[in-house]
């Protein structure tokens, strides 16, 4: 099992796989023709102290942002604190 230990202000995330989204005509609407942001889970968190969220939070972060790559065959980001625009808390 690889580790992944981000630096600095970098958040390692699992992107969060969104609901399958149909019109009514039944045609599928894949996830990159959405507008808005990306749900994520946070996996791992840099070092930097100002970094407001934790392993487990999920949040939402703009599309297109951070670094794509593949951990042992499961896609991940690694973004910027920058790039994560709010925490997702669901009561």
């Amino acid at each position: 099992m690889t580790s992944i230990q981000p630096l600095e202000d970098r958040v390692l995330l699992r992107p969060v796989q969104a609901a399958e989204n149909r019109t009514k005509g039944g045609l599928y609407l894949p996830d990159t023709s959405q507008d808005g942001p990306v749900e994520a889970e946070v996996v791992a968190v840099g070092t930097d102290e100002e970094i407001k969220v934790k392993v487990g939070d999920h949040v939402l972060l703009a599309k297109f942002s951070g670094t794509e790559l593949r951990v042992d065959g499961t896609d991940m980001l690694l973004a910027s604190k920058s790039d994560l625009l709010a925490i997702v808390s669901r009561t």
